[in-house]
């Protein structure tokens, strides 16, 4: 007897295929990923493989260039490609990549997503601006190296450091944009090109306000949010003396203009608009949010705000809220792109290699966040965690690998 003839089956729910078919038609990145921006004078290999290489595999989390070659030419039909190729392909593709078309590319996404309702049913859309450090390395390689000193100012490695911009206040953090600071440079400085750069690109309708640290409350970066038309809200820390005074003693002393239970957790929140500016600052007065949330575990955690959004434009409860999505860009930015999609991995330690690799996880985590919280949401399935996405599109692309279809 022969051998029986293995029947095509199909494969059901999400697999890197129908990602990139998502990807392709419904971001409308069709075009983006034949032509992103590829500097290389004689390719071998299309660019259009090189890129959706990386980006599938960002969010499968195999984020090491080895680790994608070796999945690539694992299983390069269930990937959505053509071919395998190696490591150092890589390396040279990124050396020559134009940032300027991957930073078009993420902000054609927000657009469409704002387009087509993505962030529908939030009242406010924001900005969130932080700095982090990134990719330690024993010697220098490159012109973002930035040395790290011990405590008797000996030189113990070089960092990489970069500011980060995300869409957050909206049930969505998008992170798209980053901009490096090397020796020299600055977060603060690093930052105001980032906002400008995002306001410029999306224009100043898209957002309605900016939140930030506390290292950010200062007269020029609250001038030049206002400028591109954006409100602030910043933490406001001993970094402003007076007004931290002047506000901690007339708060403490008054009874809360709001309390409410948010999540199991009682917030008691104090809420005065009358401040004097300080010398420098071109406001006729300046809005401070005290608050303090006393969490399930007995934690209490207490902090104050700066902003010129009026009480008519948002109450105390929103303007809490406000204040607290500052804290997506760390837990749904930082810890998630460092943690799960290599973003303090050094792949290749070259300056714009670099650059790619860090603007192309932002691209990837919008991707797989609009695919997973928006796409496959339709109907009345619950949402996939993004654990569950990962390990059902590890699933599946091993079902295809064996003969599976996906029709």
């Amino acid at each position: 007897m022969g051998p029986v003839a293995q029947t095509a089956r199909p494969v059901k729910g999400p697999t890197p295929r129908r990602l990139k078919q998502f990807v392709r038609q419904r971001l409308g990145l069709a075009s983006y990923l034949k032509a992103p921006g590829d500097g290389r004078l004689y390719p071998q290999i299309p660019a259009g493989y090189l890129l959706w290489a990386q980006l599938v595999c960002y969010v499968l989390r195999a984020w090491a260039f080895h680790a994608m070659e070796s999945l690539v030419n694992l299983a390069p039909f269930a990937l959505g490609l053509g071919h395998g190729f190696g490591n150092d392909a890589l390396g040279y593709f990124t050396e020559r990549m134009d940032p300027a078309t991957t930073r078009t590319a993420l902000i054609s996404v927000l657009r469409h997503t704002k387009r087509n309702k993505g962030f529908e049913g939030s009242r406010w859309i924001g900005f969130a601006l932080d700095g982090t450090t990134v990719g330690h390395c024993t010697k220098k390689g490159c012109s973002l190296c930035r040395p790290h000193f011990d405590k008797k100012h000996c030189i113990r490695g070089y960092n990489h450091a970069l500011s980060m911009i995300a869409v957050v206040g909206t049930a969505l953090s998008l992170p798209f944009d980053v901009e490096p600071y090397g020796p020299g440079d600055s977060e603060y400085a690093a930052s105001q090109r980032l906002l400008s750069r995002a306001v410029a690109s999306l224009g100043r309708r898209f957002a309605d306000y900016v939140v930030a640290d506390g290292a950010y409350a200062t007269a020029p970066f609250l001038h030049t949010a206002s400028d591109l038309g954006l409100r602030v809200v910043a933490r406001l820390k001993g970094n402003l003396p007076e007004l931290f005074a002047q506000a901690k003693t007339r708060l403490a002393s008054q009874p809360p203009t709001a309390i409410f239970e948010e999540d199991g957790e009682r917030v008691e929140l104090w809420d005065a608009d009358d401040f004097d500016p300080w010398d420098a600052l071109c406001w006729p007065t300046v809005r401070v949010l005290r608050y303090r949330q006393q969490k399930s575990n007995g934690t209490v955690i207490e902090a104050y705000w700066l902003t010129n959004f009026t009480v008519h434009q948002v109450n105390s409860q929103g303007l809490y809220r406000i204040a607290k999505s500052r804290w997506e860009i760390e837990n749904q930015g930082f810890n998630d792109t460092k943690n799960r999609y290599g973003l303090k991995h050094i792949a290749h330690h070259h300056e714009n290699s670099l650059l790619m690799g860090w603007l192309l996880i932002c691209l990837a985590v919008t991707i797989e966040r609009l695919y997973r919280l928006r796409f496959l949401h339709r109907g009345v399935h619950p949402i996939y965690t993004a654990i569950e996405l990962v390990r059902r599109l590890w699933f599946n692309m091993g079902r295809v690998s064996w003969g599976y279809n996906t029709s």
